[in-house]
């Protein structure tokens, strides 16, 4: 059997109906954590939706954790140690371990701030992954079909 498994978390206009998070007195709407879902190793992923005005609501930083955040809709702010990076379609925030951040939907929003949340710990990956195996001869599984 292969090693893979897949999941649905909806259209992006769908996040916010989902009420999670790591730990249930901290859940709340527009969070699901896709890692509690899958059988991830190595990296987790969040799937996270704000209505414009809605804030985090606390900072929070990692000793191990590295985080890139992927933002999809809407337009935000991300507070990262002392300053304040603007966030919008297309905007990919890598945040380091010991940086403290939090985040918000600006009040003007054209719509709901929606952004992937993936995280990594551990050994610090190659700039080129070095354990990847080519095969130029295998078919590819739509051919003939």
């Amino acid at each position: 059997m292969s090693d893979y498994q897949v999941t649905q978390i909806g259209a992006p206009e769908e996040w916010r109906n989902h009420f999670g998070g790591f730990v249930e007195a901290r859940s709340r709407d527009g969070r699901r954590v896709v890692d509690h879902e899958l059988t991830m190793q190595y990296i987790g992923m969040t799937a996270n939706a704000l209505e414009p005005g809605e804030e985090a609501g606390y900072w929070h930083t990692h000793t191990h954790v590295e985080e890139l955040y992927v933002f999809l809709a809407g337009r935000g702010q991300m507070g990262l140690d002392d300053d304040v990076v603007e966030a919008s379609p297309g905007t990919v925030i890598r945040v380091g371990q010991n940086v403290w951040r939090t985040w918000r939907a600006l009040p003007d929003s054209p719509g709901e701030l929606r952004w992937l949340c993936v995280r990594s710990g551990g050994e610090q990956l190659p700039h080129i992954p070095d354990d990847a195996t080519r095969d130029l001869e295998r078919p590819m599984p739509w051919q003939g079909r």
